[in-house]
């Protein structure tokens, strides 16, 4: 495996398939082990569709980050940044920095896991979507995480974050109680 790791901003929502494709084999390793094929298959179809990617490649508020082990590799991993107040009550109450971004989701294909500290995708990955956020002004980063989510959660901690609150998830119908995380970017 390289230690030559490349982050990337996409512009061209040509690039959205490729996400797409990390994201429906991301995404069930998050979920909590009571998730049903079912549900999970649906969020996948609804929400992370490459149509769903390329809305949020296209969206001046948005950044969609790509981790890449070469120019023109293939996509190991993924992050989505909105830049935009948050919309959920529960999490409006308790993040009030504004500006504020949300990192809504950063992922990594397992096999990319296990590489050194420095190179690991998902470190590259956090720190171009904190300095996403920082070079729009905002103050503060927030994101949300399944209570259940015990690693993701130690990841989230180590890059700075702290527990601030609770807001629900709607998974296909199954509402999943998420701990909202926020980091100061001052």
């Amino acid at each position: 495996m390289h230690d030559t790791l490349l982050i990337e901003i996409l512009t061209d929502p040509a690039g959205a398939d490729a996400v797409a494709e990390v994201a429906a084999a991301t995404f069930p390793l998050a979920c909590p082990p009571h998730s049903t094929p079912d549900d999970i298959a649906a969020f996948i179809r609804d929400n992370l569709d490459a149509r769903s990617f390329a809305r949020h490649i296209a969206n001046p508020n948005s950044d969609v980050l790509v981790a890449r082990p070469a120019v023109d590799g293939p996509v190991v991993g993924y992050g989505l940044v909105h830049h935009e107040a948050p919309a959920h009550p529960d999490v409006a109450a308790v993040v009030t920095d504004r500006p504020v971004s949300e990192l809504s989701k950063i992922y990594v294909l397992p096999d990319h896991h296990a590489r050194s500290s420095a190179t690991a995708p998902s470190r590259s990955l956090m720190t171009a979507a904190l300095d996403c956020a920082r070079a729009r002004g905002s103050l503060a980063m927030w994101l949300g995480v399944n209570q259940e989510n015990e690693r993701a959660q130690r990841f989230y901690a180590k890059s700075g974050f702290t527990r601030a609150g609770v807001k629900t998830f709607d998974l296909n119908g199954t509402v999943e109680h998420d701990f909202v995380f926020v980091r100061p970017l001052r």
